[in-house]
């Protein structure tokens, strides 16, 4: 008989803080035979203070332990606040939802060691504390996913590959799943593919540095290009395109991974001089960041993927898929191979990380590792996450 199935909540922020999306799953059985439906999906904002704390934070200016503290404890309060919103959106009673998956907000991410106090050193911290989750929700709840893999060797990131497996695996069809949030990342599933044929790592920005870009010529009242409404209206300078194309980071092998740490303020500020250097206005600019998310992504693949592996569709999800520019750019670039929402596919594309991480918190409880090494870098496979159980009133209710 068939294992009775587990409804699991899955709760996202990534790296631009821009809300926590949340995704409801119904989830049964275990590789190769898991089955998962997506029942709903939807999201909610930071408190714009508290957002912009975040974000201060993720781009390393100074804070004292105890602000980090309580900076840890109170995203666990809204994260909580967004999984008991999603219920009441949902009309399903939190006494029915069996597990909360939730991936935090990530404040700092070192996926590759450097040298720290005489030995290499890789780190990652995500905040949003799973145990206020538990308490407020009532809901066993699983977090912090990525120290274990990293731990292991493994850059900690992308995770998402997992949820990729599973959904996108074709017997005759070579796919990369692209998902374009705050950083751009892809994974490959070549057709048929075993899991240990996968590979995945981020190719670069996507909304980040858009983003970043109309926040700074906006003076904070606008927060996104929607549609690339405004790099539509931008003029072309190649010479600015070639030079963000030499971004060291395009040419980095895979495994790798990044994030504000390096396409955070310090860029923003390089973009910026290079903007003043070509003489570009706003609107320029931001259309050379977008069409700079779309020309890396198309790199990444040229460099990494296509001399290897024959690719017939690129799925993509996140934010970006829904910028005409940036998928006009993939098009354009990319020739004969289909570009397909996910939606297509039976994934929302602003629900798509949401919905892994409640299939990664499903195998964490089930003892199960969910990481791929051969997307992350991590010596083997990795039960993630730390689990943070319901009290036991709630549990006994």
């Amino acid at each position: 008989m068939a294992p009775k199935s587990m409804l699991v909540l899955g709760l996202m922020s990534g790296t631009s803080a821009d809300g926590i999306d949340v995704a409801l799953a119904r989830i049964s059985g275990s590789p190769p035979h898991l089955h998962a439906r997506l029942l709903g999906h939807t999201s909610s904002k930071f408190p714009s203070a508290l957002r912009k704390e975040i974000l201060r934070v993720a781009e390393q200016h100074p804070i004292t332990a105890g602000e980090l503290s309580q900076l840890n404890f109170r995203v666990g309060e809204v994260f909580a606040e967004a999984a008991l919103a999603a219920c009441r959106k949902f009309r399903v009673s939190p006494k029915r939802v069996a597990l909360i998956g939730s991936h935090g907000q990530t404040i700092f991410h070192q996926g590759a060691p450097v040298s720290y106090f005489g030995r290499a050193t890789a780190s990652t911290l995500q905040i949003g504390e799973p145990s206020v989750i538990a308490a407020r929700t009532g809901i066993t709840t699983v977090g912090d996913f990525r120290p274990a893999d990293v731990a292991l060797g493994g850059q900690g990131a992308p995770l998402v590959p997992y949820a990729d497996y599973l959904l996108y695996r074709h017997e005759k069809v070579g796919r990369v799943s692209l998902n374009l949030g705050g950083i751009a990342n892809v994974t490959v599933i070549p057709a048929s593919a075993k899991p240990e044929q996968m590979f995945a790592f981020d190719t670069g920005p996507a909304n980040m540095l858009i983003d970043a870009l109309v926040s700074h010529f906006s003076h904070g009242r606008q927060h996104f290009d929607k549609n690339a409404g405004i790099a539509q209206t931008g003029r072309f300078i190649p010479a600015l395109l070639d030079e963000l194309m030499r971004d060291p980071y395009l040419k980095l092998a895979p495994p790798k991974s990044t994030g504000r740490e390096y396409y955070g303020h310090a860029y923003l500020k390089k973009v910026l001089a290079l903007g003043k250097k070509h003489r570009a206005k706003p609107a320029d600019l931001i259309r050379a960041a977008t069409i700079f998310t779309a020309l890396s992504v198309v790199d990444a693949l040229n460099r990494f993927v296509l001399l290897k592996t024959k690719i017939h569709q690129l799925i993509v999800s996140g934010g970006g898929a829904q910028n005409s520019l940036i998928l006009a750019q993939l098009s354009a670039a990319l020739g004969s191979i289909e570009l397909a929402p996910s939606s297509r596919l039976g994934v929302p594309e602003d629900a798509k990380e949401a919905f892994a991480f409640a299939l990664m918190a499903y195998e964490t409880f089930h003892q199960r590792p969910s990481n791929l090494p051969s997307a992350t870098g991590a010596h083997g496979p990795a039960i993630l996450g730390k689990i943070s159980y319901a009290t036991l009133q709630s549990m006994t209710r």
